[in-house]
């Protein structure tokens, strides 16, 4: 499969004890380590939500990943698409269903039911879907099924009595023939889904969700119960990309990430010689914040400069400027930008910060560091993450941010502007109690003149220069006067 890719490290503690229950790691990043190493083994899984969060995807992912990764062959059962239709939907995220089924991976069955056809007068039962059900995984040796949607099966019937039986009895069926099953199912009026029923018979239970907050809309994921398991108990916001489905957790990794007495230079020996003649640490985190035009992009780009001189990769993150200008308006300067892009060495993603909602875009900043996997990251700038945001949500998603490049010992430069009217040593407060660094470039009106000054406010666990240091904006780079 051309978009197979490796699980990526566990993102939270959930790991499943000694004598756990058995389960089936499912291949979607994230979604392993909230759910503490899979989905039940040989049990059924309810996956339920509303239209368009991404229920069906997630099912056939759980089976693609299956099959390519963990050599599971699978079964899917659809009522409502045909297996033309579920083939064509899921081509543009580099799932070759034809080519599974054609090696003996995947089988999809598309059963059509008219559900006002559907008779409650004794004569309705489950014994033909059992049995084209079981040759299909019979002829499979298959581990793994989905049913999509478990509503249209079970659509025509009223009678609750009966409602109820059928369901328990496909589930137990399915738990006797030993198969990892996901079932999805469409949320109700008040309940997880429309009968109400599912989710008491189903060892697992996910809640998908859509939601649009100030225009931005953001997909949420929610283990609702796990019978045996400990799990993730929060809400996570996943993302539904060209490789799929990426899910991440909301909280905070923690304070035991390993640290590093080695230093990485700014890529200005004048800075460097205020940072005790060394740079910052490895791992750490810097804040470079000002006004417009003081400089701040300047700065970053002789930060990833010097880090890709020195043999490593760096990821610039810009949401204000697309590739080509950054490269382009750094050329200027002196720094040339393209040599390390052609390289391999430098990474220069742009998007629009309004792309997505918050917590979507840091899903999407754990997808680029774990595809690019670089030694240092420059997010320029991260106040324009925060726009249409309050403080609180800002903060706390910049704290996962930081925490996360942290555990992985990248070296994270954020730059932040400033409002031109702010006091600039607390206009920052949000982010700056978990800085490690921060640098401030201030642009001082003098006589008839303006002149730039870059002041360390912090810099932890080394000595560093106190003192406003001027500097000019030159054909060479940013340049830090000797004197005060």
């Amino acid at each position: 499969m051309p978009n197979d890719r490796p699980l990526t490290e566990p993102l939270l503690g959930f790991a499943p004890p000694t004598g756990s229950l058995p389960k089936a790691p499912t291949g979607i990043q994230g979604l392993d380590q909230i759910t503490g190493g899979g989905l039940p083994r040989g049990r059924p899984t309810l996956v339920c939500g509303s239209a368009g969060c991404g229920k069906t995807l997630l099912a056939m992912e759980f089976l693609v990943r299956g099959a390519t990764m963990f050599d599971e062959a699978g079964v899917f059962m659809a009522f409502e698409e045909t297996s033309e239709e579920l083939t064509e939907n899921v081509r543009s995220l580099g799932f070759d269903l034809q080519q599974l089924v054609t090696d003996g991976k995947l089988a999809i069955d598309y059963v059509h039911i008219e559900p006002t056809e559907i008779q409650e007068a004794g004569e309705y039962d489950l014994e033909g879907l059992f049995l084209r059900l079981g040759l299909a995984i019979d002829s499979l040796n298959a581990k793994r099924v989905v049913l999509d949607t478990i509503e249209t099966l079970f659509g025509g019937l009223t009678d609750q009595g009966m409602l109820r039986a059928e369901i328990r009895r496909l589930f137990r069926w399915l738990k006797d023939k030993g198969v990892t099953t996901v079932i999805t199912a469409e949320r109700g009026d008040g309940t997880l889904t429309r009968q109400g029923l599912e989710e008491y018979v189903s060892d697992c239970v996910i809640l998908l969700d859509h939601r649009v907050t100030e225009q931005s809309s953001t997909r949420r994921l929610r283990i609702v119960k796990y019978r045996g398991s400990t799990h993730g108990t929060n809400e996570y916001p996943f993302l539904i990309d060209e490789t799929g489905i990426s899910v991440l957790p909301v909280t905070s990794i923690g304070l035991d990430h390993t640290v590093s007495d080695e230093r990485v230079s700014s890529g200005i020996p004048e800075l460097d010689a205020m940072l005790g003649n060394q740079g910052f640490y490895r791992g750490s985190s810097i804040l470079v914040s000002g006004t417009a035009g003081t400089g701040k992009t300047t700065l970053a780009s002789h930060f990833a400069q010097s880090v890709c001189a020195s043999g490593q990769r760096c990821l610039y993150l810009a949401f204000e400027e697309s590739r080509g200008q950054i490269v382009r308006n750094m050329r200027s300067v002196g720094i040339d930008l393209q040599t390390w892009l052609d390289r391999g060495m430098l990474d220069i993603v742009s998007s629009r910060p309004t792309l997505y909602g918050l917590e979507m875009h840091l899903v999407a900043i754990h997808k680029q560091v774990n595809r690019f996997k670089p030694e240092a990251i420059v997010v320029d700038p991260i106040s324009n993450l925060a726009i249409g945001a309050n403080r609180l949500d800002s903060n706390a998603m910049l704290l996962r941010l930081i925490d996360f490049l942290k555990s992985c010992q990248i070296t994270a430069l954020l730059v932040n502007l400033t409002g031109g009217g702010e006091a600039v040593d607390a206009t920052d407060a949000r982010v700056s109690s978990i800085i490690d660094t921060w640098l401030s470039l201030r642009d001082v009106e003098v006589g008839t003149a303006r002149e730039k000054y870059v002041h360390i406010l912090k810099s932890r666990g080394m000595p560093h220069s106190r003192e406003m240091k001027r500097y000019e904006l030159t054909g060479h780079g940013l340049s830090i006067q000797s004197g005060a």
